[in-house]
């Protein structure tokens, strides 16, 4: 049984390995190949003819344009003999145009011939050779990028069913637990599989040609899989769970995106009867398969760095300073907030980074509560900040706004957002703040900060040679695919780096491969918690959509505040039960509007939006970022810091903490330009 287990995580790990790679592949060569035309371009004035096929043109360049008239109009008489109800008579000016046109495109082809023949050459062929090598692989990815995710969205979820490792609310502690946890997975699992398959059915039977029919076929079968591994566990229950029985603990037991699945099935198979309905909109996160696949990329370059002794590094510069935990809190929010602008989303990063986030603060002295407080809203701050995707989202679906104005107003809401929650950790600190003079922590912190020289030059190498040889850049469309790259040469470096200096800890290959395998099965485990979440979220949206009038939004107020503290309390409630693509679509076509005609600047309402979202992910009953904190932090630091604290708010700082500060935060965005 143990072999079998090592197999399937060989393999998982593999086929994970290997999708994630396609689609960094897939993004380099876009690149490579924009980049060799270029370059053939600058060589040969005529490559585009040369990289073709040979011209082979069969018509004749020196036709007589008069003999050519003339036997079309005898052709046209006698095809029109006999027939006198219509007087029709030859064009021959049209025709004669016609014919010089058609000349000298035979005359064009012709003279391409000429020039193939003439520059063609061995070094051409070669080249063009490698440049189609690279450009077959882009139009394959950009062909096959949704079969690319539903195949790891189904590898990685199946994965995480397998280890218990969906998000939820609480962990399984008892067999009544297990059971019920389990039993409600086999049903989602099975609603989701039958739900892809009558879709497919139904859209044959009806002679609509699917144009990707795999990915029903790939979703049912995963889904079917994925309520077996569930089936397999409901009959396997652990011997070492106790025999409590608590009905509401049990409940909470259950994943979320199980919840949303039993949602839609109670929706779609019983009050409507409409079988296909969960698939409908759970195959929406197709619609933004860009952005789910960077998800997963960003995932893996977080489970990388995590490998990596850079955060370490890092932090160790703050480490003479001895900083007291509530400044190195803020020092924490400052850091993370620069990938949280490239990755788009506060959850995204607490999967990617909220480990390494945690441990760091940890590691130097933080009390667990502020160091889990810290890691639920370690990303929420950035979400405002330049290049973020999101932002650029909400430009893109609403035209009353621009990305700049977006931006400048968000570097402001960014500060906004840091100077609360300065005043509120310095509020709750425990102990009186202590700093050291600068100059016993100066030359100290210098000294830690040359460790982090070769990992600038290493990043600085890359993107030179990315800028240089591909033109790409590290933006929020390019980082994805470079960050990667980056932190696989940084791996290597600390390998080579090790074996050199410490040779008794890597004599072999073997610690390297480990460090990829075990950053890929972490990957594995949180891209299919986050994407099946995500995609699950899809199916409330539809929901709510197909509800009808009784969750449209109102459209008449008395005052601008009034609409403000509704619109405030509807994208609340959003944010906590969407992820935050899907809640933009929502949002720009239902409250945006209203928002509009009760005048609210279209700017202010989006800052408010973006606040607005991220309060929801920290608020109970779901906070979904304390749920992603538990899970890359694990349940047990979790439970240790409910032991710790002297009174209520020390006891519940994690949960506390960002709910001071964002709702304050929100506040002052939503109503202090009202009333000023």
């Amino acid at each position: 049984m143990i072999a079998v287990q090592n197999k399937l995580s060989k393999g998982l790990s593999i086929s994970v390995f290997l999708l994630l790679l396609v689609t960094v592949l897939a993004g380099t060569s876009e690149n490579i190949n924009a980049q060799l035309l270029k370059l053939g371009l600058n060589i040969w004035d005529n490559y585009y003819l040369l990289r073709g096929e040979a011209p082979s043109p069969s018509c004749d360049p020196e036709a007589d344009i008069d003999i050519r008239l003339k036997q079309l109009e005898s052709q046209f008489k006698a095809e029109n003999k006999g027939f006198s109800l219509v007087e029709d008579e030859f064009d021959k000016e049209n025709t004669r145009i016609s014919l010089v046109k058609q000349l000298k495109v035979c005359q064009k082809k012709h003279a391409n011939a000429e020039i193939f023949n003439k520059e063609y050459s061995p070094f051409v062929a070669l080249f063009s050779g490698i440049e189609s090598v690279f450009a077959q692989i882009s139009l394959f990815s950009i062909n096959h990028q949704k079969t690319i995710l539903i195949l790891l969205l189904m590898i990685c979820a199946n994965y995480a069913t397998w280890k218990t490792e969906h998000i939820a609310f609480r962990s399984i502690h008892s067999k009544f637990d297990h059971i019920l946890s389990y039993t409600a997975q086999f049903i989602a699992g099975l609603a989701l599989s039958l739900s892809s398959l009558f879709f497919l059915i139904g859209s044959l039977d009806s002679g609509t040609k699917l144009a990707s029919p795999q990915l029903l076929v790939i979703l049912s079968l995963g889904s079917a899989i994925m309520a077996a591994i569930a089936l397999f566990r409901l009959l396997t229950i652990p011997k070492f769970l106790t025999n409590d029985k608590h009905i509401f603990h049990s409940l909470l037991t259950v994943p979320i995106h199980t919840w949303m699945l039993l949602a839609a099935a109670y929706h779609f198979l019983i009050n409507e009867q409409h079988i296909p309905g969960i698939a409908v909109y759970f195959t929406q996160i197709f619609h933004l398969t860009n952005l789910h696949l960077s998800i997963a990329l960003y995932i893996w370059v977080g489970m990388l760095l995590k490998e990596t002794l850079l955060p370490a590094k890092l932090f160790a510069v703050f480490t003479p300073w001895r900083l007291p935990p509530e400044l190195l809190a803020v020092v924490a929010i400052l850091l993370m907030a620069i990938p949280t602008a490239y990755t788009g989303a506060s959850g995204i990063i607490i999967i990617a980074m909220g480990a390494v986030a945690y441990q760091e603060l940890r590691r130097i002295g933080t009390r667990r509560q502020l160091a889990l407080a810290v890691t639920a809203m370690t990303g929420s701050s950035g979400v405002v900040l330049r290049p973020c995707l999101l932002v650029v989202g909400i430009a893109i679906l609403n035209k009353e706004v621009l990305s700049d104005e977006l931006f400048f107003w968000g570097s402001r809401v960014f500060m906004l957002t840091l100077v609360v929650f300065c005043f509120f950790v310095l509020l709750t600190k425990q102990n009186a703040l202590k700093l050291p003079s600068f100059s016993e922590s100066f030359r100290p912190s210098m000294v830690q900060a040359k460790a982090l020289i070769p990992y600038a030059a290493i990043l600085f190498t890359f993107m030179a040679l990315f800028g240089f040889f591909l033109n790409a850049y590290l933006d929020e469309f390019s980082a994805p695919i470079l960050l990667p790259i980056i932190l696989i040469g940084i791996v290597l470096y600390e390998h080579k780096v090790r074996k050199n200096t410490q040779p008794e800890l890597a004599v072999s290959k073997v610690k390297l491969s480990s460090t990829f395998d075990t950053s890929i099965r972490h990957s594995a485990v949180q891209i299919g918690a986050l994407l099946m979440l995500m995609a699950c979220s899809f199916t409330v949206g539809g929901i709510i959509e197909r509800s009808g009038g009784s969750l449209s939004f109102p459209e008449g107020f008395d005052s601008t505040i009034l609409a403000m503290l509704a619109i405030v309390g509807f994208l609340i409630f959003i944010g906590m039960i969407m992820d935050p693509f899907g809640a933009l679509i929502l949002v720009s076509g239902i409250v945006a509007p209203v928002a509009y005609q009760q005048g609210i600047e279209p700017i202010h309402f989006w800052m408010t939006c973006l606040v607005a979202f991220e309060l929801g992910y920290l608020t109970p009953p779901v906070s979904l970022n304390h749920l992603l904190t538990k899970q890359v932090v694990g349940n047990k630091e979790v439970e240790l810091a409910l032991e710790e604290g002297h009174n209520f708010y020390y006891r519940h700082e994690r949960i506390l903490l960002p709910l001071l500060v964002m709702s304050t935060t929100l506040i002052i965005v939503a109503f202090g330009p009202l009333v000023i």
